[in-house]
């Protein structure tokens, strides 16, 4: 039984060379990488931070949802690509790591841009009435609620708007039964439950890809 297989979904050759290719041009946010890896916070791969800095300025939204903010790491790498007068929500249960993250965005001077919710995002989604309000989403919080939180992110992203949810193939677990960890099964029905349904929606049109950790891209039609 394999507990973590860091070299599960892309082989080490690859990565090594992507993240070689993708170092972060902002010394505020390396310093924020280097915080993260020595407190074990569980923040985007270099990988697919840059993927997420492309994606923006693709797209260059006015409204990002965020589901999972950890330390502001990700909140920041899409706030520099937002359209004009855009503005980022994201959530974030912890109440330590939303402080955490609300100094961060202070320091880095984008507290007009980015607001932290302190709250538990399943609950919070429900709650919020403007369907079609975000241009993007980011799906990041925990990965057994991902199936749970589907049908609000959906509702709250405009016609044209983009879904990624981050860590999709979850340390190689969901693709191949051999790296699943009994502890984790739970965590593993459910995003594989995420996935087909992700697949299988008229609404939306989906791509896999094997970055960092597993991503899905989507499209609301």
């Amino acid at each position: 039984m394999i507990e973590y297989d860091k070299d599960a979904i892309v082989p080490p050759y690859i990565t090594e060379y992507l993240r070689a290719k993708t170092v972060q041009d902002s010394e505020f946010l390396r310093e924020l990488e280097k915080f993260a890896a020595r407190n074990s916070v569980p923040i985007a791969e270099p990988e697919t931070a840059r993927f997420l800095s492309v994606i923006t300025r693709l797209i260059r939204p006015r409204r990002i949802l965020e589901i999972g903010c950890a330390i502001g790491y990700s909140s920041l790498v899409m706030a520099k690509n937002l359209g004009g007068g855009g503005k980022i929500t994201t959530l974030e249960y912890n109440h330590d790591m939303a402080e955490t993250a609300r100094e961060n965005i202070k320091r880095a001077g984008c507290e007009s841009k980015i607001e932290v919710v302190e709250a538990d995002a399943k609950e919070y989604l429900s709650y919020i009435d403007t369907d079609g309000a975000f241009d993007l989403i980011f799906l990041d919080g925990p990965k057994a609620h991902y199936i749970y939180m589907l049908d609000d992110c959906i509702r709250l992203l405009r016609t044209g708007g983009v879904l990624i949810a981050d860590n999709v193939f979850y340390k190689g677990m969901i693709p191949d039964d051999n790296h699943v960890v009994r502890r984790k099964i739970t965590i593993v029905k459910r995003l594989r439950r995420f996935i087909d349904e992700l697949m299988a929606r008229g609404d939306l049109e989906t791509s896999l890809l094997p970055l960092g950790d597993g991503v899905a891209l989507s499209v609301k039609k």
